[in-house]
């Protein structure tokens, strides 16, 4: 299937979106006290740690959910104008349901035990859908990459109690979403490319 008008608004956003989180998630840690281990250390524990006895730890906190929340927006913003170049409702509802995830990550950070871990499974799990379902609008070899992305997140969601032994439960994280960034990136940059060429 060929992308319908243009779709720059959506790409740059969809590029924004992949950015902002990953260059947030790298300055929240850098400001989390000593003891943070990208092995052991979920990606949630920059926001708050698990209940009970939840530790926050300021400015990573602050800067860690604002930016689910940016990016969470970003992602929704991307989606609405990605179905209006496209009308494809099936292309587009899972990145909606991804940036309603990261959104809720941001607002119910991981002390919060109910609303936390339920956005982000659904963050994890549309995430890796959007990256397979968008490949059929993306051509030439990134389409297989998106499509490679998508399973490499979901294998690793599915089959985490192989990889936590071996990459820790931080790592295992990482392989779960740091493939969902770098989806939304590439096809943000995709789309942007798409629309210059029409």
């Amino acid at each position: 299937m060929k992308l319908l008008r243009k779709t720059g608004s959506a790409g740059l956003l969809f590029f924004l979106a992949g950015s902002v989180l990953l260059m947030g998630i790298i300055t929240a840690e850098i400001f989390y006290p000593a003891g943070y281990s990208t092995s052991s250390s979920e990606l949630s524990d920059l926001g708050a740690t698990r209940p009970p006895n939840s530790i926050i730890h300021q400015p990573s906190a602050f800067i860690f959910n604002l930016t689910m929340i940016a990016g969470g927006l970003l992602v929704l913003a991307a989606s609405f104008f990605l179905f209006r170049a496209t009308r494809n409702r099936l292309v587009t509802i899972f990145p909606g349901l991804l940036g309603a995830g990261i959104l809720g990550v941001g607002i119910f950070p991981g002390n919060i035990a109910i609303f936390h871990p339920l956005f982000a499974m659904v963050a994890f799990i549309f995430g890796g859908l959007s990256a397979i379902v968008t490949s059929t609008v993306t051509g030439g070899t990134l389409r297989y990459l998106f499509i490679a992305l998508g399973i490499i997140t979901l294998a690793f969601l599915i089959f985490s109690s192989l990889f936590i032994p071996v990459l820790g439960d931080g790592g295992t994280e990482r392989y779960i979403a740091y493939p969902v960034i770098l989806w939304a990136t590439g096809f943000g940059g995709y789309l942007v490319g798409s629309s210059e060429n029409e």
